[in-house]
């Protein structure tokens, strides 16, 4: 599913709603934008059910030229990071 699934789905979920497509469109844009920019800023994002977002440090590593096979230094650096909810980890499952 990418993200206009995403929309046509919720649209679809909320057709019983004045919502259209484009005002779900603009909400699921915003609260992307929203959990991205709070990582950015070193703030971790928590939605209950579901898990929540971070950065992380990756430390300076030692690795190898895959083409060479000569070591390299990896410099060290901030990832994004999700970590899923209870709720979220048990549908998953049970759907398995």
């Amino acid at each position: 599913m990418n993200k206009a699934d995403l929309v046509n789905s919720v649209t679809a979920d909320l057709s019983d709603s004045d919502l259209k497509r484009a005002d779900v469109s603009r909400v699921v844009e915003t609260a992307i934008e929203t959990i991205i920019n709070s990582v950015v800023t070193g703030d971790k994002v928590s939605i209950l059910g579901f898990g929540s977002f971070e950065s992380r440090e990756r430390s300076a590593r030692q690795g190898l030229n895959p083409k060479t096979g000569e070591p390299i230094q990896i410099p060290a650096k901030r990832v994004p990071a999700f970590t899923p909810g209870k709720m979220f980890k048990d549908r998953v499952q049970e759907g398995a």
